[in-house]
């Protein structure tokens, strides 16, 4: 018998790719709970303890962004991963706006559909209470409690928001490239996934800048990367 791996819930209106999920996935370990509809999985998101959602982009009545956004309500530390369709850049980052953490695009290879589920259950239960926490300017990360304040008011950030301020911050005064940065946060098949990492960039300066137009944190390093201001009050 394969070793138990984690929950998953799939999400997807059709049941022949629900069930050829189920049969794959159950076959190495994962444990799997089923949702047809939008409004069934948020039920089950808020009953069932898992350890990830697999989320279909397109279904009929609540859409699997709508979907995505309302979990995120619930839940900024349970990751999704999106079901996308090809051709659809728009619609995937929008899902990234919406709080995903990762897509895979239909048709997808079984091998890469496991590894990145693998890799989302295993950063969400590598929970680490003895790491310290960091301080700069204004920003508070603390790892162990998984939060971070910003002028001692705290800032709802989803699992991969909170990973790459986590390595940023960890490495402040640096500049950090952006292949290193998207290998680090999303893995080693990472790496050229460049509108990833423009999206989550995005996403940290609405919510750690007083002027993200404008940032004193989070700043861009012309053709390389990004750095997190070792000094922010000096800029």
């Amino acid at each position: 018998m394969s070793e138990m791996q984690g929950t998953v819930l799939i999400v997807d209106d059709e049941r022949s790719i629900r069930l050829s999920l189920r049969t794959i996935l159950s076959n190495i370990g994962f444990e799997i709970i089923e949702a047809a509809r939008g409004e069934e999985a948020l039920s089950l998101v808020r009953t069932a303890q898992l350890d990830a959602v697999l989320l279909d982009i397109n279904m009929p009545g609540m859409g699997g962004v709508e979907v995505c956004r309302a979990i995120r309500k619930d839940s900024s530390r349970l990751p999704i991963v999106m079901l996308t369709v090809q051709g659809s850049e728009d619609r995937k980052v929008e899902a990234l706006e919406a709080g995903a953490d990762d897509y895979i695009t239909k048709p997808f290879q079984l091998r890469e559909l496991i590894a990145r589920l693998r890799t989302a259950v295993r950063r969400n239960k590598a929970f680490d209470a003895q790491e310290a926490v960091i301080v700069v300017g204004e920003v508070l990360l603390d790892p162990a409690r998984h939060v971070v304040q910003k002028k001692g008011r705290t800032l709802h950030l989803t699992p991969k928001q909170f990973e790459l301020l986590h390595f940023l911050m960890a490495n402040a005064g640096r500049p950090v490239p952006h292949a290193k940065l998207l290998r680090t946060v999303w893995g080693p098949e990472y790496g050229e996934e460049l509108e990833y990492l423009r999206t989550f960039v995005r996403q940290l300066r609405m919510k750690i800048e007083d002027d993200p137009a404008n940032p004193k944190y989070l700043m861009t390093e012309a053709h390389i990367g990004y750095r997190f201001s070792e000094s922010p009050e000096a800029i």
